[in-house]
């Protein structure tokens, strides 16, 4: 099972073992990690499960979709490695994942 570290804004780390199928949002909100408020239940039509992920992850999980990427314009603290959580499916070469969680969600 592939392991994520979720990093918030204070440095709090998170290591959760995830299943291959769920998104990174459904492994952060069944493991209790606090920061993404996933308001829509992951269905890409709101932002709150806004996550900035580590550069180094970025070729792997790749760019946002055109409807993700609207959905982030929304966000102010938008950055250029940002993701929706609830758009990352978790797989076997995501193993070690480095997910950092913004101080607000919006």
């Amino acid at each position: 099972m592939p392991q994520i570290r979720f990093i918030e804004h204070d440095g709090t780390e998170h290591e959760i073992e995830a299943i291959n199928g769920d998104s990174i949002m459904v492994t952060a909100i069944n493991n209790l990690v606090p920061g993404i408020d996933a308001d829509c239940g992951g269905e890409c039509s709101c932002a709150t499960c806004h996550v900035i992920i580590d550069p180094d992850w970025m070729d792997s999980v790749g760019r946002p979709s055109e409807r993700e990427d609207s959905m982030l314009d929304l966000n102010p603290d938008r950055e250029e490695n940002s993701r929706l959580s609830c758009q990352i499916q978790v797989r076997d070469d995501l193993d070690g994942i480095i997910v950092n969680l913004p101080e607000f969600q919006y």
